[in-house]
């Protein structure tokens, strides 16, 4: 089903009249089912920004046993365990370690790269690598603290959640709102990366004077159709919650049946620049943007074509789905990232300098073959140890990429 932001209705077809008529909590639910109410917005929102969706499960998530402490992964929300850095910082690919030496689920397999702000008062983002190569066996997990954007750059990733199955590949992202249940099964090697937003929801950005057809439209956006699965798991079933920036997990049940949806799932769009925004109270100014460079034509007259050099007043982190970005063909490779901090200079190397500013202007194709992103957000990012070390993945010859820029200055030419 399509369309951002609808209200849509399904069932699944093994279970016809499943959904009850004309209310939402009947006394008793068809097919002896419970009503449960997943709210993505406080009770009292204004109708435009009201959010909920109602479940009709075999059993209600309620049930499960106690959570315990769960050691696992490498998530944290402590901005301060290593001292800031306002260098201009490149990632190598993120390495994704071997099986069968070294099984590693999606939960396993996140690592926190950066981020700024707080779960607890509900105001902040972080920014995740997942790395893995065995599917989530047995277990989900749901987010207390916020929406996870997924963007995957390696290999397909096939979520099963409370709101039906997503088969999600390279090239598409998916949304998964806070508090909602799901397992991740992948099919070998896979990577990639994650945008988490503590205290907003994503939303389409404003069209304003760019007019009425700019950007990603609703219809751009994919809900999956209602599923469910009865089983007993020998053993138990785990469910994990992210809860305070920590893993916790408890013995639950893998029984689900959906009704209605209120946001989206994934993507594949022609739009460039902003396409999902997290907004502040600040009109203007987000919590977080994602932003897209897809193929595209250049055709500015008697202008430098590349991104030009800027300090900017947001944080900036950088990804690359596959090919090579514009800017900065050599060092930037899929499946590393980069973090240009708030008023940290950066902009094209010195070849892209040289190369456009000696270019023939004429219409061109940019970035065939090429897909990448960026994370921006109005909060000053701290990077954490596991970023800056444990990761060895930093590349700390970034910097010399500007090294070979000199001067062209010659006050006698205009």
């Amino acid at each position: 089903m399509s369309g951002f932001g609808n209200e849509h209705i399904s069932e699944d077809p093994r279970c016809p009249g499943a959904l009850p008529e004309g209310q939402n909590n009947p006394q008793v639910c068809p097919y002896g089912l419970y009503a449960e109410q997943l709210s993505g917005s406080a009770f009292t929102c204004p109708r435009p920004t009201n959010k909920r969706s109602w479940l009709y499960r075999i059993l209600p998530s309620v049930c499960h046993k106690p959570f315990k402490p769960l050691k696992e992964g490498h998530l944290t929300h402590d901005w301060d365990e290593i001292e800031p850095d306002p260098n201009q910082l490149r990632w190598k690919p993120f390495e994704i370690p071997k099986a069968p030496q070294n099984k590693m689920d999606f939960v396993s397999g996140l690592h926190t790269l950066c981020g700024a702000g707080e779960p607890r008062g509900r105001n902040g983002i972080a920014i995740h690598i997942f790395v893995c190569n065995t599917s989530m066996i047995n277990r989900c997990l749901y987010n207390s603290d916020g929406d996870f954007l997924i963007v995957p750059q390696q290999g397909k990733l096939l979520i099963t959640t409370e709101f039906g199955k997503m088969l999600v590949e390279p090239n598409e992202i998916c949304v998964i709102q806070q508090g909602m249940r799901f397992s991740v099964e992948v099919f070998g090697e896979t990577r990639g990366y994650i945008l988490e937003v503590y205290g907003a929801h994503f939303e389409l950005p404003d069209l304003g004077p760019i007019g009425a057809n700019g950007l990603a439209n609703p219809r751009d956006f994919l809900v999956p159709v209602a599923w469910y699965e009865d089983r007993q798991v020998p053993g138990g079933y785990t469910v994990i919650s992210k809860y305070q920036g920590k893993l916790f997990t408890a013995q639950g049940c893998i029984t689900l049946l959906c009704f209605m949806l209120f946001r989206f799932a994934f993507f594949q769009d022609p739009s460039i620049f902003t396409v999902l925004t997290a907004k502040t109270t600040r009109a203007g100014v987000a919590l977080a943007d994602f932003v897209i460079f897809p193929p595209r034509w250049g055709v500015a007259n008697n202008t430098f074509r590349p991104p030009y050099y800027h300090r900017n007043c947001m944080s900036e982190f950088m990804g690359l789905i596959k090919g090579h970005y514009e800017a900065k063909e050599e060092g930037f490779q899929p499946g590393g990232g980069s973090l240009h901090s708030m008023m940290t200079p950066h902009g094209p190397d010195a070849d892209c300098f040289e190369k456009a500013s000696k270019a023939k202007l004429e219409p061109e194709r940019v970035a065939d073959g090429t897909m990448a992103f960026m994370f921006e957000s109005s909060l000053s990012l701290a990077v954490t140890k596991w970023g800056l070390q444990t990761s060895n993945r930093l590349d700390k010859n970034y910097y010399k990429c500007w090294e070979p820029l000199k001067s062209h200055f010659n006050p006698k030419c205009k």
